[in-house]
């Protein structure tokens, strides 16, 4: 099995997104291509990422819809 992206967005929103999965014991991986800290003269900020195993999808697809919804 392997990981499955489930959002793609702003920091704060991923971080919610991230702490309600965890709440119900979804492991999730994040990650953040935004480098705005190494370079600061770049201010493209780039979108982070949430990850989870395809095998947590059943379980965590109700806590993504409610959450999409909410937003």
């Amino acid at each position: 099995m392997g990981l499955i992206k489930i959002f793609s967005g702003d920091e704060i929103l991923a971080v919610g997104l991230k702490e309600k999965l965890e709440e119900a014991t979804i492991k999730v991986v994040i990650r953040d291509n935004n480098q705005a800290n190494v370079l600061p003269s770049i201010q493209n900020a780039k979108a982070v990422e949430l990850f989870i195993q395809e095998i947590d999808y059943g379980k965590a697809n109700p806590i993504i819809e409610e959450f999409r919804l909410s937003i």
